[in-house]
């Protein structure tokens, strides 16, 4: 079959799609706990986490701006009390749905060969030696950190490639699922027996192989709405491209997968693989309320940032490892979306002392036309974010809003 006999979906159907799978096409209302929240994690898949709290950290962001009445208690009580959620690696640190759990045990697998001879690469000696010791100690004493282990050992500068040998056993140990994260003190992780984590109507639970993938690529293409098989390997970080390119070409041969053309926003054509049934709702998939959301640089929506510049034209970087004098904007800036559209970025702080959210810049994108009604839905969207963030004001610097 050519391409150009291919089912075509226009850029803008192509949009509100993602936006439907990734739980930003419907109003944003629920009470963001309890079995809403869970239902808003399992659309997504995962949250990932990250330690930046400019404004707030990360996955509490991503959480926000699908549910406004969210607020950070009510993911600590499914993680920590109700073991809803465990904490691992997808394509980053993340939170995902407990009952996900039995297929991690592939990635506890290929990650219990694949890092032993990568730590050992980089000179991380004696770590090996060290799992004894950590797994005797979490036993008869509990849950332990990264600072309560080694205290004997020589203590690192901070970063992964200075890890003392006790941290390093225990990051193992967690990677390769014999440990869990069972609650975060601050930021900082500790670490129990996975069994002790773990419910065991999930930990009980196991999958061959081939469950797995086609679990992985089933429920990433589910979530992703149409995407290559690249795209769905990715997605998880579970399996490999070559697995999900073979579950790919198996599932087109059934007919249970369909071909079709994606408009990017540029006019240039993108061949994607989608469900068939996903077809027939694209025409009567709902428009996204016109809205303004702040989203978090890590949200799932942008996460692949190279399918965002496709489908939206928007080009984003994070400049954090860029130097101050060399960022085109700022340490830690914002998408800002309206509708289905990615409107600009901002830059902005919460002030904590002060108790102000502090907006030191806004860059609308290239033809984005500031009218009062879209300032207007952009200072409702801050003075939400304010009320989020812990602070009591919202304030602008004089020069906060640039030209595009």
């Amino acid at each position: 079959m050519s391409e150009s006999s291919l089912p075509r979906v226009p850029n803008g159907l192509a949009r509100r799609l993602f936006l439907e799978k990734h739980g930003l096409c419907a109003p944003p209302k629920g009470s963001g706990k309890g079995d809403d929240l869970s239902g808003v994690i399992d659309q997504l898949g995962f949250v990932q986490v990250d330690s930046i709290n400019t404004v707030a950290r990360a996955h509490h962001m991503i959480l926000a701006a699908r549910r406004p009445a969210y607020r950070e208690k009510n993911l600590k009580q499914h993680l920590e009390r109700d073991r809803l959620l465990f904490e691992h690696w997808t394509h980053d640190a993340s939170v995902v749905p407990t009952k996900f759990f039995p297929h991690w045990k592939l990635r506890f697998e290929r990650d219990r060969n694949k890092l032993i001879g990568r730590w050992r690469n980089w000179r991380r000696d004696g770590f090996e030696q060290k799992f004894e010791d950590i797994l005797k100690r979490v036993s008869d004493h509990g849950p332990v950190t990264s600072a309560s282990v080694g205290e004997d050992e020589k203590r690192s500068s901070g970063g992964w490639w200075d890890w003392h040998p006790s941290k390093t056993a225990l990051e193992f140990l967690w990677r390769t699922g014999e440990l869990s994260v069972c609650h975060r003190s601050g930021f900082q992780k500790a670490y129990d027996l996975t069994e002790r984590v773990i419910p065991d109507k999930h930990l009980s639970v196991s999958h061959d192989t081939e469950e797995t993938i086609d679990w992985a690529a089933r429920s990433a293409l589910q979530r992703l709405g149409f995407a290559t098989s690249g795209e769905i390997a990715a997605f998880w970080d579970l399996i490999t491209p070559e697995e999900a390119k073979t579950w790919c070409n198996a599932e087109l041969g059934r007919g249970n997968l369909a071909e079709v053309e994606i408009e990017c926003v540029d006019g240039k054509l993108r061949k994607s693989l989608v469900f068939p049934e996903s077809l027939g709702t694209l025409e009567h998939l709902p428009e996204a309320p016109s809205r303004v959301r702040v989203l978090s640089p890590f949200d799932p929506a942008l996460r692949d940032r190279k399918r965002a510049e496709r489908l939206f034209g928007f080009d984003y970087r994070i400049e954090i490892f860029v130097p101050e004098a060399k960022r085109k904007y700022g340490y830690y800036v914002f998408p800002v979306l309206e509708g289905e559209r990615l409107i600009g970025r901002i830059d902005m702080k919460a002030l904590r002392k002060d108790e102000r959210l502090q907006v030191r810049a806004f860059w609308p994108e290239k033809g984005v036309r500031m009218s009062k009604g879209r300032l207007d839905r952009l200072n409702s969207e801050l003075n939400r974010m304010t009320r989020f963030a812990g602070c009591s004001d919202l304030a602008f610097d004089k020069d906060w809003l640039r030209a595009n």
